[in-house]
């Protein structure tokens, strides 16, 4: 046997001589590999690679490790069934380029199988609807009169919407194109691998639970991290397998556990990298050094409290403490209190910002901060200075609502949410426990959908009712306002146009023929040739960063020497774009287009910033504020719904209080603001809470509590409510709920 394993390569056939001629069992093939002859399997003995998506040796041959794969939408496809054919149901039909040819051919396909181009698609009967979606397996016979009048007719196949999305899609040579036909299509999980991304051996594998459950590495990672730390404790295993997986399983419940203290205890293992919140970003990397149990180290962190929940702060200040016990430093950026309390040492820089600050305003003890009399964060943690609750609040106006229906997109468990319009609503909840999905994935997107055609998918929900009392969505969140130096504020809220037009008008320009496009530096005529109106040379370095140096020829003013000639009331075009913009308000007084508009500016708290700063070097919080104050100056309609996801992040008190008397204005004017926040200082002063929860992930996706502040203060469920009580007074009557 031996020696025909060795010549037949690990293969050998056993004749059972004392079986009969004619017994299916007589010839048996045995193999050393790991295979099964009869059913055709064979793999490679397995190792951890086996279980890596991103090796081929793991990867699912079908999805190549995604688990996922592109598959027409019929939802998408055909999204109002109220309407018929003719008013252009089948919407990759309805395109003007192409609705005269389908419109023909969908005709031919009533005639032959009887029903009519005007009824509603719902209307239909099945098997019509089957055929204008997969389409009709007989040849239908298509006649029409062309340009000229003359009857033309031919026999032709019906290929159906879907089957044609797909092959457009397929065939699709430019990325517009690909995009467009995208557009039908959602992300189901692949039928292969059923979306574990793996090869059906390396699923094969189960780990068996004490309670008899067996599950493989996928159903593993689809846990909470909270699940997969029990499961992975209770496990079946003999005294042998232990031994060998003792080491490995405690170097897994040790980083398990440093996820857990930075509260991210609702995240699953196979949670996408780029649906990750910063703040959960930041935690991770904050739970690998954790792990890493360094000594000696300086750790840096900047705002690590971002997008968390009162109920989980505490986790993360004890997370830092045990990191400092360790005998390492952390420098923490941060305007939490609850960190800023828990700090041995507080250096508080300030007074102001921008030209009014850079000054260390207190370095000692958090009493020391208590304490001075000059310092705004001492003046706010001392309660010295609050942001104070309203005394009225906005009342509810019945039936002027939106309200999404049946959300079920990611952890939300077919909730249905009121959005009461004029009002400023906060959606409030723990991290993870379906705000964003709500606000940005489904409300927000399926608004810019119906209102601006967005191409952008709304998450799984049944409708949206009311959606035709908004007549704007816009969402501002603190993206940069520009990606290059040559956006600034002054650009971006439209300022810079009526400066320019002011310029030009001046004597001096005039005599020269200046029009306003001579003052603009990002165009030939008036711009500094040098450094083509940048006021900086970059300077490449290979392998190093790039160096930025002042132009020689203007430097930094921008402009050629001719156009710096010409003045206004004494200034440049270069020094009114250097001016910070409280200066510029009282320069400008008497021209109200320009003064209306440095005004927002000042209103939002931006009056240290230059006109002509650099967008790169303006922090989220300033970018917000500036777009908000390019909304303000706009005529209101009264009917626009303003999205903010946490506009709060990198806001100091004083800040966040200004911030809110925007807000608060833009509601005045009758719109409506949802923001999606944590800080208890903007849940306090909103007219309307939402409350998610109850907890994160999987505990998560429903709608605990919603009303005034005050009603869910009031609710014992609600995690939310809980800290509310401290500033506002619980109201007596208990919030409305919703159950799925």
């Amino acid at each position: 046997v031996e020696t025909a394993l060795r010549l037949g390569d690990g293969l050998v056939v056993l004749d059972f001589v004392d079986l009969p001629a004619g017994d299916p069992g007589r010839e048996r093939m045995f193999s050393e590999h790991l295979a099964c002859l009869y059913d055709d399997l064979y793999f490679e003995e397995l190792e951890p690679r086996s279980f890596s998506f991103n090796s081929p040796y793991g990867a699912c041959t079908e999805c190549h490790g995604l688990g996922t794969r592109m598959e027409v939408d019929p939802e998408l496809v055909v999204p109002d069934p109220s309407q018929s054919i003719s008013e252009g149901a089948v919407t990759p039909w309805a395109a003007a380029h192409v609705a005269d040819y389908f419109g023909r051919l969908l005709g031919a396909l009533g005639d032959e199988m009887g029903f009519s181009v005007d009824v509603p698609f719902a209307d239909l009967s099945p098997d019509a609807q089957r055929a204008l979606l997969h389409g009709h397996e007989q040849q239908v016979h298509v006649r029409y009169k062309n340009r000229y009048g003359r009857e033309r007719s031919y026999w032709t196949t019906f290929e159906g919407a879907i089957p044609y999305v797909e092959r457009r899609h397929g065939e699709a040579e430019s990325d517009t194109s690909r995009e467009r036909f995208e557009g039908f299509m959602r992300e189901v999980p692949c039928p292969v691998c059923s979306g574990g991304r793996l090869k059906p051996v390396s699923l094969a594998v189960t780990l068996a639970g004490i309670d008899g459950s067996e599950r493989n590495i996928a159903e593993v990672c689809a846990l909470p991290v909270d699940a997969t730390a029990r499961f992975l404790a209770d496990l079946d295993m003999t005294v042998r397998e232990r031994q060998i997986g003792e080491r490995v399983l405690k170097e897994i419940y040790e980083r398990l556990r440093f996820l857990l203290d930075v509260g991210l205890d609702y995240l699953t293992l196979d949670r996408p990298s780029g649906s990750l919140s910063g703040g959960e970003a930041q935690r991770i990397r904050l739970a690998t050094q954790i792990g890493a149990g360094l000594v000696g180290v300086l750790y840096v962190l900047d705002e690590p409290s971002i997008g968390l929940h009162q109920k989980d702060n505490h986790r993360l200040i004890d997370t830092l403490l045990r990191l400092r016990d360790l005998g390492n430093t952390l420098i923490v950026v941060e305007h939490d209190e609850d960190t800023i309390r828990a700090a041995d040492w507080v250096v508080d820089i300030g007074p102001g910002a921008g030209e009014h600050g850079g000054q260390i305003v207190v370095s000692g003890t958090v009493d020391d901060l208590l304490e001075h009399r000059d310092s705004l964060t001492g003046a706010y943690l001392s309660r010295r200075e609050t942001i104070p609750v309203p005394s009225v609040r906005r009342p509810r106006t019945p039936g002027r609502e939106v309200v999404v229906r049946g959300a079920r997109e990611h952890n939300l468990r077919n909730i249905d949410a009121a959005f009461p319009l004029g009002l400023f609503i906060a959606v409030t909840g723990v991290s993870g426990s379906g705000k964003s999905t709500l606000v940005n994935d489904i409300l927000y997107t399926a608004l810019a959908k119906r209102i601006y055609r967005a191409r952008d998918l709304p998450g799984r929900h049944r409708t949206v009712v009311g959606a035709d009392q908004v007549d704007k969505v816009i969402h501002v969140d603190q993206s940069p306002i520009g990606r290059t130096p040559r956006s600034n504020p002054a650009t971006y809220t439209g300022v810079f146009d009526h400066v320019r037009r002011l310029f030009a008008q001046t004597s001096e320009a005039k005599v020269r023929g200046y029009q306003p496009g001579r003052f603009s530096f990002n165009v030939k005529g008036g711009r500094c040739e040098a450094c083509s109106g940048d006021g900086t040379i970059k300077i490449e370095m290979n392998f190093l960063p790039d160096v930025y140096v002042p132009c020689e020829v203007c430097h930094g003013a921008r402009y050629n020497r001719e156009t710096l000639e010409v003045h206004y009331k004494g200034r440049s075009i270069a020094e009114i774009l250097d001016m910070p913009i409280e200066e510029a308000v009282d320069f400008f007084a008497a021209i109200p287009a320009i003064s209306r508009h440095l005004r927002t500016l000042v209103d939002v708290g931006l009056g240290y910033v230059r006109l002509g700063q650099p967008a790169p070097t303006l922090s989220g919080g300033e970018a917000q504020r500036v777009k908000l104050a390019s909304e303000l100056q706009k005529r209101s309609t009264g009917s626009t719904l303003y999205v903010l996801d946490e506009p709060t992040t990198g806001l100091h008190f004083e800040d966040i209080r200004k911030l809110l008397g925007v807000l608060q204005s833009l509601v005045d004017k009758g719109n409506t603001v949802i923001v999606i926040e944590h800080n208890l200082d903007v849940i306090k002063t909103a007219d309307w809470v939402v409350d998610m929860g109850p907890d994160g992930g999987t505990r998560g996706g429903l709608l605990v509590a919603e009303g005034t502040p005050e009603q869910v203060a009031a609710d014992p469920d609600s995690h939310t409510g809980e800290f509310l009580r401290r500033l506002v007074p619980p109201e007596a009557k208990r919030p409305r709920k919703r159950s799925p």
